[in-house]
């Protein structure tokens, strides 16, 4: 296929985490939102070229038009990960280490090694992550201002929040109003990974 620019590969990113979370694909409204842009004009232009490209198709007779190639195997294909435990979106708590595995599209693996973890908790809400979902992570000992990561507090306590770098220390910030910003020395805090992808298991209706 052909190289995306740095925008339509967010524009792409955010449907496929869209789909992941809420089982269907995102308004060009949803998606100009998500992204903070101007427009949704802007969103279809964007698409437009996806599709263009082979990366999206267009699905007929429907209001959510936006569709993945029936032929692309990243989108179908399914890996298993390891399941490595359960991880506190609330108050610090020990990750439980499980030797299960899970399977995850292809295309969500991570460049380095990628594995999962299943939320307890309900700090992290307002960035859509909520108690029972399993969020995808990929290895990492450094994160970007901004990201959601896994991190090891104190060398005992491992917690899901924002990381942030705040006066010459760390910040770990969680999404919910309910819950307070932790601010540790920076050699406290070790960076496991980042989390590059959210899973989420529905319960059928009766």
């Amino acid at each position: 296929m052909q190289t995306l620019t740095k925008k339509q590969k967010q524009v792409l990113d955010y449907i496929e985490r869209f789909i992941t979370d809420f089982g269907h694909s995102p308004s060009y409204d949803e998606i100009a939102r998500g992204l903070g842009l101007s427009s949704p004009s802007t969103v279809y232009v964007h698409v437009q070229n996806l599709r263009k490209k082979g990366y999206l198709t267009k699905k007929s007779y429907s209001n959510r038009s936006i569709d993945f190639p029936q032929a692309s195997t990243a989108v179908q294909q399914a890996v298993e990960v390891p399941l490595a435990g359960r991880i506190a979106a609330g108050l610090p708590i020990e990750a439980v280490q499980d030797t299960e595995a899970i399977g995850i599209p292809a295309h969500m693996l991570g460049r380095n090694e990628t594995y999962v973890l299943q939320v307890k908790g309900d700090s992290m809400i307002e960035d859509h992550v909520v108690h029972g979902d399993y969020v995808i992570v990929e290895s990492r000992r450094t994160a970007r201002d901004g990201e959601m990561v896994v991190a090891l507090v104190e060398n005992d306590q491992v917690t899901l929040k924002r990381f942030r770098r705040h006066r010459g220390k760390i910040k770990l910030e969680p999404a919910n109003p309910a819950y307070q910003a932790r601010i540790y020395d920076e050699e406290d805090v070790r960076i496991q990974g980042v989390v590059i992808g959210i899973l989420r298991k529905y319960k059928a209706t009766p």
